[in-house]
């Protein structure tokens, strides 16, 4: 555990707990927290501070926290805006370890408040004691009996434990899940609201969870991030571990955005950045809540599968084409039975469909002996990882126990698979199906889409890919030309197209006669990035006769457009015939830093916004899943039959990218590489054009 994962040790299972602002009222913000405390158990020592009061809550009640004159893991505040920062002072000169700062009034309302609200940072750093908040509703743990909150969540009943950690921004938010997962009989470890993470942040719940043992998933609510390296460093952390996440993360409209900014006063950042990230680090993104409890669930139940093929056995036709079409939209191995073993199928049931999914109709309800053998058939011959079974209502039917004990037994069977049962139950049944570790869904999609995610997670767990060292570079000092763009790329190891730039219409021409014709002229300055606009731009020229002109034509046109423009002269290049025209692209994002992006190029980047992004840097492994994520993805294999492209040397170039923008950092704004031609299988991929823009350099 990191030194920095393991100072909230003390905020999630404290030995001793101070109420500053205490309360005698078990109802009000400062007595809340000591009723649950005291009504749950809590183990600990409890100090409430009011100066008013020699007692609160049947307690001994202290004048401050100094006066309790022992160790003091941690402190709830709940004191008015204007007094939090001194009670803080205070907190830290008595060498308390942790705080709750319950209290609002500061980012979310303004500049006054934001600036108290950074020395309430300050102050945590230099004191070294962690504060969650403020405006939060704090943390509760069961396993300690730690209720250090003042919703009124935990006063209508708390969760069992269980092994789902549940991290929000929200107060409000984490408080409906709490609600939702104790309505749900799911179990949690810890449950934690970051607030306005004027300290404690998302990351660090995540970093710290991760190393908890008896977390088995993080679930979590994101609003936005502010420290883009630190969210990375604990996502890829919980990939090497192996402990999934799942994430909803709102804001993937403009709207969206801006509301989750002005509640939070959080940086929302790009959307399509965020989904690369939790892409690349093997993070669930749910589009609803829920998703992410579905997906949770079956992560604290039934743990990961083995792979991604998938046997659907149903008493429905249609609850089989439902739970058929599911599989095939994300992408699961929904391969059919052998063939000897439909036959015993069909030897059973003459009328039944036998290759996946099997569909053995009613037959199932009364015919005792054939879900045993499909059980068999389909887990031991057909070998799939994940068996779904749609039986309809009859697991609240007299045969109801009878089919759970069957599930479980398979599933004692076979501990390798992910099985899960689709029905309606009784309590009691749907806790034999937990303890049994088999899944129960009512809806037979649901248990689909679960699997999915919890087949993604298998997939990419474990170590992140090994990248090799980063390149020195000598980076620009301004935006170049084209010319200059494609250099510095070509030195970064992107194939470019050959070229010649050329300071006279003879060179022009000489150039384009060893070339070969036809050839492209394009004029060539840093001051004109967007040469189209100007008519900067010959295509299809045949003859020497026609560059001669063209150059003299190109420079005229610059001139006139761009007066007061630098001019290199004109490009000369072929004409690059086949393959796929492709856009290569880094954007620096503010939260995130320099980011890869990869598209088709035409309509597809422009109307269709068909895209995939990465962080820098990245190894081919994560190329090729990036390639993988576009749309438009099957015309690199070849489409009305032109030829497959060379998707190795795409992969390559997009590696090589990505290790160039990560050396250049921040001094890099842009990267613009349209067209880059990928040509045909074996024959390689090259950059027709470029534009480099360094920070500070455009006006």
């Amino acid at each position: 555990m990191t030194k920095q994962a393991a100072s909230l040790d003390t905020l999630f299972r404290p030995k001793s707990i101070a109420v500053i602002g205490a309360s005698g009222t078990p109802t009000k913000i400062g007595g809340v927290p000591i009723a649950h405390l005291l009504r749950y158990g809590y183990r600990g020592e409890i100090y409430p501070i009011n100066p008013q009061y020699q007692t609160i809550q049947d307690l001994r009640a202290y004048p401050n926290v100094k006066a309790v004159g022992k160790e003091i893991d941690l402190a709830i505040v709940a004191v008015p805006a204007a007094i939090a920062l001194n009670a803080l002072g205070e907190a830290a000169e008595a060498k308390v370890k942790s705080v709750v700062l319950f209290t609002s009034g500061f980012a979310e309302v303004g500049e006054e408040g934001a600036r108290v609200q950074q020395q309430i940072g300050e102050l945590a750093r230099t004191s070294g004691m962690r504060i969650l908040g403020p405006n939060c509703l704090g943390v509760m743990s069961g396993e300690t009996s730690v209720y250090a909150t003042f919703s009124p969540v935990a006063g209508t009943g708390i969760v069992k434990q269980g092994n789902i950690g549940l991290v929000s921004q929200s107060g409000a938010f984490g408080g409906f899940s709490y609600s939702l997962a104790r309505e749900r009989g799911l179990g949690l470890s810890h449950w934690v609201t970051t607030g306005n993470e004027a300290d404690v942040d998302m990351s660090d719940c995540l970093d710290w969870m991760v190393d908890d043992e008896s977390t088995k998933v993080i679930l979590a609510y994101m609003e936005g991030c502010r420290n883009g390296a630190k969210l990375i460093r604990a996502l890829e952390k919980a990939r090497a571990a192996k402990k999934p996440i799942v994430i909803v993360k709102v804001g993937r409209t403009d709207l969206g955005a801006a509301a989750a900014a002005s509640h939070t006063a959080a940086l929302a950042g790009a959307d399509a950045i965020y989904d690369a990230v939790f892409k690349q680090y093997g993070v669930h993104r749910a589009a609803t809540i829920d998703e992410a409890f579905d997906v949770a669930y079956a992560v604290s139940i039934a743990g990961l599968p083995r792979g991604r093929s998938i046997g659907m056995l149903t008493a429905s036709g249609g609850a089989g084409v439902l739970m058929a079409d599911e599989a095939a939209s994300l992408g699961l191995d929904a391969h059919p039975m052998p063939e000897h073993a439909q036959k015993q199928i069909l030897a059973r049931v003459a009328f039944a469909s036998a290759r996946n999914p099997v569909d053995v109709t009613a037959q199932i309800t009364t015919d005792e002996e054939l879900l045993p053998l499909s059980y068999k058939l389909m887990l031991e011959d057909a070998n799939y990882d994940n068996l779904v079974i749609f039986q309809s209502a009859a697991g609240l039917s007299p045969r109801g126990p009878e089919i759970v004990r069957q599930a479980v037994e398979m599933r004692a069977k076979y501990p390798d698979r992910v099985i899960a049962l689709s029905s309606l139950f009784t309590p009691a049944l749907h806790q034999q199906l937990d303890e049994g570790r088999v899944l129960a869904f009512a809806d037979p999609s649901r248990a689909v889409r679960a699997i999915a995610a919890l087949a993604g997670f298998a997939q990419s767990g474990g170590p992140a890919e090994k990248t090799a060292d980063l390149p020195a570079i000598s980076f620009p000092a301004a935006t170049l030309s084209e010319a200059g763009a494609l250099a510095a790329l070509e030195t970064a190891g992107i194939p470019v197209m050959p070229h010649k730039v050329a300071t006279t219409a003879a060179e022009a021409s000489a150039a384009a006669e060893r070339f070969g014709f036809p050839v492209v002229a394009k004029i060539v300055s840093p001051d004109i990035l967007h040469k189209t606009e100007i008519g900067g731009v010959a295509l299809n020229l045949q003859d020497k006769e026609q560059v001669a002109r063209a150059f003299d034509e190109l420079i005229a046109r610059a001139k006139k457009a761009k007066p007061q423009a630098k001019i290199e002269g004109v490009l000369i290049a072929p004409m690059v015939k086949g393959g796929v025209e492709c856009i290569l692209g880094v954007q620096r994002d503010p939260v995130f830093g320099p980011v890869v992006m990869f598209g088709l190029g035409g309509i597809l980047v422009e109307a269709l916004r068909d895209v995939s992004f990465r962080l820098a840097p990245f190894g081919k492994v994560e190329a090729h899943r990036m390639i993988d994520g576009i749309k438009a993805r099957a015309v690199l294999d070849g489409w009305r039959g032109a030829p497959a492209a060379d998707i190795d040397a795409l992969a390559e170039a997009l590696v090589a990218l990505s290790r160039y923008a990560a050396t250049a950092g921040d001094k890099l704004a842009s990267i613009d590489i349209n067209p880059f031609a990928v040509l045909p299988k074996g024959k390689g991929a090259m950059a027709l054009d470029a534009v480099l823009v360094v920070n500070g350099s455009i006006k």
